[in-house]
């Protein structure tokens, strides 16, 4: 039996060592913590969620991330079992209880037989001898390591920060100026509190939000870009006006049920644990300074009194130039015995980021034909793997841009056409995990 060694037990390494160990290899998983802490972490389980609590759409007909979803539930993903298990209510997203959800992947891969669990840190990358190798050390890989992998690809780190929003508490949020209901009435209808704000109102936030007092960088970390998909949101305010309403708080879809009336703009919270009593501020990852955060987010009507069970912070995020390094099973293309996998590898989210995962653990226990593009595991990989430009490659959520265009005599437009993609990635899916040449040859 092969041994596979996986260094970094996020979310990509916890779903590569569960797929190596289902696929018949032996598995050493190492993760750091608890001897050695991170700038986010703030427990020492497994698959920890330190940013949202959301995997976002599970929308397998309309949304590339849910039909991604609905790949890896199809593939045995333990990463998706465990947030079906651990599911909170909102709307048409998959959020989950962040404690629940970790705990249940921690006690999965303890409890695998062919999973030794090692609480140490790597902090060199291994040579030859370790022979199979898949590093998922994630956007805060530890310096030593970092430094490590610098210098045996000989390319410049490519980084970029990532912002988390804050948490409130359930009970100091006044009902009586905020309601309940999902855009569009999307889900149950009724899946996140919505906090109103006039014009007035609106831009005095957005003023406070652009003076406010932000963390200040060390110098090395001036120079590293924001992902746009993840912007503070001071950063969002400064670049106009109108940004955040036609943005995170935008307030269409939604009407407060006691006037019927549409608010100028809308700050929404989601349930970030199971019991209900936290809640988190959708889109409000920042680096505001503590006390500027509390002062400021209060101004929001309903959030008054809020009471913070976590406020936000800032974190660097690092990823490798995957389409100049990596080949198409994830492996280094000058160290074969090495995989990356996860969010270092240059892709973004946390669903992503446990794909990459399950394919480099299927990859690294024999399994190693890769998924075909038409699926949304294969898009995924093949952006990181050679379709994305090595010149400009930044990190990337899962969308239909990344697939293969449906045949001419099967055009499609708007929705009908992101349902016809989603088909023919489900049918192609099947066939790859039955080993059978896929439905679009």
């Amino acid at each position: 039996m092969q041994t596979v060694h996986i260094i970094g037990g996020g979310l990509a390494g916890s779903e590569a060592a569960w797929q190596a160990a289902k696929a018949g290899a032996r598995v050493v998983l190492y993760e750091m913590r608890p001897l050695r802490a991170t700038e986010a972490h703030q427990t020492d389980g497994l698959a920890e969620l330190v940013c949202s609590n959301s995997l976002r759409s599970d929308d397998a007909e309309n949304n590339a991330v849910g039909l991604l979803h609905e790949e890896m539930r199809r593939a045995g993903s333990l990463i998706l079992a465990a947030a079906d298990a651990h599911r909170l209510p909102a709307g048409g997203a998959l959020a989950v209880d962040r404690h629940g959800f970790s705990a249940a992947v921690t006690r999965a891969l303890e409890g695998h037989p062919a999973i030794e669990i090692r609480r140490e840190e790597i902090s060199a990358l291994p040579g030859a001898e370790w022979e199979n190798v898949v590093v998922a050390t994630g956007p805060l890989t530890a310096p030593a390591l970092a430094q490590s992998i610098h210098e045996l690809t000989n390319e410049e780190a490519l980084s970029f920060f990532d912002a988390m929003a804050p948490i409130v508490h359930r009970d100091s949020i006044d009902m009586s100026v905020a309601w309940m209901q999902s855009r569009y009435d999307k889900g149950d209808g009724a899946d996140y509190i919505n906090c109103p704000l006039d014009e007035a109102q609106y831009r005095a936030f957005v003023a406070a939000l652009v003076a406010g007092e932000k963390t200040e960088f060390r110098e090395w970390e001036k120079s590293t870009p924001y992902f746009e998909g993840c912007l503070p949101v001071e950063v969002m305010a400064a670049r106009g006006l109108d940004t955040l309403r036609f943005g995170p708080m935008k307030p269409v879809g939604l009407r407060d049920p006691r006037t019927g009336a549409r608010a100028f703009a809308v700050v929404q919270l989601r349930q970030d644990n199971a019991l209900g009593t936290l809640w988190n501020m959708v889109g409000f990852q920042t680096k505001l300074k503590h006390g500027e955060q509390t002062r400021i987010f209060r101004m929001i009507p309903g959030l008054e009194n809020a009471s913070f069970a976590r406020l936000g912070g800032l974190h660097r995020n690092s990823f490798i130039n995957s389409p100049r390094l990596l080949d198409t099973q994830l492996r280094l293309k000058t160290r074969p015995w090495l995989r990356f996998a996860g969010q270092i590898t240059g892709v973004e989210g946390y669903v992503e980021s446990a794909a990459i995962g399950l394919l480099a653990g299927r990859f690294a226990a024999g399994l190693g034909e890769a998924p075909p593009p038409t699926t949304a595991l294969g898009a995924l990989l093949a952006h990181i793997s050679g379709g994305a430009k090595a010149e400009t490659f930044q990190p990337m959520n899962v969308n239909f841009g990344l697939f293969p265009d449906l045949p001419y005599t099967d055009k499609h437009h708007g929705r009908d056409r992101k349902q016809a993609m989603s088909r023919r990635a489900l049918a192609d899916l099947e066939a790859w995990l039955a080993g059978r040449k896929h439905a679009a040859e």
